[in-house]
């Protein structure tokens, strides 16, 4: 082989391996990312599970003084059967938010009633609930960090290239509608 010959053979293999290379450290960088959205959509549906555990308790503990809140107890019971953590993310995220929203007003409600305020057990309740709460928050933080993460990085070229071929996906945010984030009715119109 001539030296020509073997230049431009040695050259068209260092592309090969440059590309390769370059091919395989942008796949390890987006199943890396793709495992950190897993495993935090993990520890947000934990504490979604820890969270519809506790809401059966709290509604007992209240349900024989809030005799006027019937809906209000309704509407928690009816939204914590309604957790699927099967279901698609989207739809657990409305459901959340819904839920998140109508266990607030159960809570601001259970303000206005001194006999709840002095139940040592609703107050436990009423601190776990807001614990998990803070943390479903934080950890929905993380969980859309790590998703913003990935489709930035599969919308970008070269990633953007390899996207359709590896079968890379934009991920939905945890986000519900602005119509399931709105501000729940605290008053005691019904007590």
């Amino acid at each position: 082989m001539n030296p020509l010959g073997l230049a431009a053979a040695f050259s068209v293999g260092v592309v090969i391996l440059v590309v390769t290379f370059l091919v395989l450290a942008i796949y390890n960088a987006v199943v890396a990312l793709e495992l950190r959205i897993d495993k935090a959509w993990a520890n947000i549906d934990v504490a979604l599970k820890q969270r519809f555990d506790q809401l059966p308790n709290l509604v007992e503990a209240v349900r024989d003084v809030l005799t006027w809140e019937r809906e209000l107890l309704t509407e928690v019971t009816r939204l914590r059967a309604e957790y699927a953590p099967g279901e698609p993310i989207s739809r657990q995220a409305v459901t959340s938010e819904a839920t998140t929203a109508a266990v607030r007003q159960l809570l601001a409600v259970a303000e206005g009633y001194p006999v709840l305020q002095s139940n040592r057990n609703v107050l436990d309740l009423q601190d776990e609930i807001e614990r998990l709460e803070g943390v479903i928050a934080d950890r929905r933080e993380l969980y859309n960090d790590q998703v913003y993460r990935y489709n930035a990085r599969i919308a970008q070229v070269p990633a953007l290239f390899l996207a359709p071929i590896f079968g890379w996906c934009e991920r939905p945010f945890f986000a519900a509608s602005p119509a399931e984030t709105a501000r729940p009715d605290t008053s005691l119109a019904g007590g």
